[in-house]
C-alpha cells in the first residue's frame, strides 16, 4: 500500500488486509473509495448522519440528492424497506448485481434520514462485486456509496481516476483494478402503482421486464423531487463539450466513435472508439474511461457517433445526454 502525495489518500490492493483496514475506516466515520462491478464507490456508514456528511463535502454534491446503501443481500435490504412481490422479483433474479431499488423505507430501518435526502424511502443495492459484498459484510452494516468522483464529473472505473477527483479529500482507495460494466447501476422505482425505470443503467429494460412480466413505466414521472442519483439534468460531464449525434468530426474536435462511423478528418482531435464491433457492453464499459482520456487529452469539444437506443444502448444514450447538458 502506498500514500498519495501531499496527504492524498491511502492507496492499497484489493486484498483481505485492505478489506478489514477498509472497514475499520468505515466504522469510525471515515470514507473509503472501493470497486463495485459498475464503478467505483465512495463509500461511508450509511447510518451515520456525519459520516454520510463526508461524502456529499468530498463530492461537493447536494444535499437533495439521495444516495444508494449497499447491502449484502435480500435479507438485509428486508431490513431497510418496505420490498413489493414485484421488487422481491426483481431482487430475486438480479441480486447480487447492478440494480438499485427505490421503495418505501421499512419502520426501524437503519439508512439514516441524511443518506436519504430526508425521503421516506430510501434506495438499496446488493453489489456482486467481490471486494464490495466483503467490505460490507466485514464493516457489518450498509455502506453509503455513490461513484466516487466530484459531483457531476465522469464516474470513475478505475483507483487512478478516484485519486484524480478526490485524493485528498478520502482516507482510503482500494485498488481492485477496472470496474467491469462501467456504467452505474440502473434504478428501478417501487413508489407509486407500477414499477418505474428511474435510471437506465448496466442491467437492460429488457431483462427487467423478462422477469417481471409487465413493461416498466418510462421516464422519471415528472417528480419535482429527485428520487435517486443520476436523475439531476446535467450529470457525468467531461470538461469537454459533446455533440452528439454526429455523423462527422469538425475541424478542432475530438470523436467518440461507435463502430468507425465518424472517420477521419485533417484538424481533428483524437478519435476513440467506443467499440469498433458495435458491441454495446463493450460500449458501456469504455465510455466513461474514454471520457477521461479525451478530457486528458486536451480537449474542448467531442463529437459523439450515434448510439442504438436498444439493450445497453439506452443508458449509454441516458449518460451522453446528461453530459452534454448545459452545465
Amino acid at each position: 500500500m502506498t500514500r498519495g502525495a501531499d496527504g492524498a489518500a491511502w492507496l492499497a490492493p484489493a486484498d483481505e488486509e485492505a478489506i478489514e483496514w477498509g472497514a475499520r475506516i468505515l466504522r469510525d466515520g471515515g470514507l473509503v473509495a472501493f470497486p463495485t462491478e459498475t464503478v467505483y464507490g465512495l463509500g461511508a456508514d450509511a447510518t451515520s448522519a456525519e459520516a454520510v456528511a463526508k461524502i456529499y463535502s468530498a463530492k461537493g454534491r447536494p444535499s437533495f440528492n439521495p444516495l444508494i446503501a449497499h447491502v449484502a443481500d435480500l435479507d438485509a435490504a428486508k431490513r431497510e424497506a418496505e420490498l413489493p412481490p414485484a421488487a422481491l422479483r426483481l431482487a430475486e433474479a438480479f441480486w447480487p448485481g447492478p440494480l438499485t431499488l427505490v421503495a418505501p423505507r421499512a419502520a426501524g430501518g437503519s439508512v439514516c434520514e441524511l443518506a436519504r435526502a430526508g425521503l421516506a424511502s430510501v434506495a438499496l443495492r446488493a453489489p456482486s462485486a467481490p471486494v464490495a459484498r466483503a467490505l460490507i459484510l466485514t464493516a457489518g452494516r450498509p455502506i453509503a456509496a455513490p461513484s466516487a468522483n466530484r459531483s457531476g464529473h465522469v464516474s470513475p472505473v478505475t483507483a487512478a481516476h478516484v485519486l484524480e477527483d478526490l485524493g485528498e479529500r478520502i482516507d482510503l482507495v482500494i485498488d481492485g483494478g477496472r470496474a467491469d460494466k462501467g456504467v452505474e447501476s440502473t434504478i428501478v422505482s417501487f413508489l407509486g402503482e407500477r414499477p418505474r425505470l428511474l435510471r437506465p443503467g448496466a442491467l437492460a429494460r429488457e431483462a427487467l421486464e423478462e422477469a417481471l412480466g409487465a413493461p416498466l413505466a418510462a421516464g422519471e414521472g415528472g417528480e419535482a423531487t429527485i428520487l435517486a442519483p443520476g436523475m439531476t439534468a446535467s450529470h457525468y460531464a467531461p470538461r469537454a463539450r459533446l455533440r452528439l449525434e454526429a455523423l462527422d468530426l469538425r475541424e478542432g474536435e475530438a470523436g467518440l466513435d461507435f463502430g468507425g462511423r465518424l472517420g477521419a478528418r485533417q484538424g481533428a482531435g483524437p478519435i476513440l472508439d467506443l467499440s469498433p464491433a458495435e458491441n454495446l457492453q463493450e460500449a458501456a464499459a469504455n465510455l466513461f474511461l474514454y471520457l477521461r482520456e479525451l478530457d486528458s487529452r486536451g480537449a474542448t469539444a467531442i463529437a459523439v457517433a450515434p448510439i442504438p437506443p436498444r439493450g445497453l444502448g439506452e443508458a449509454i444514450n441516458d449518460r451522453l445526454r446528461r453530459a452534454a447538458a448545459p452545465k
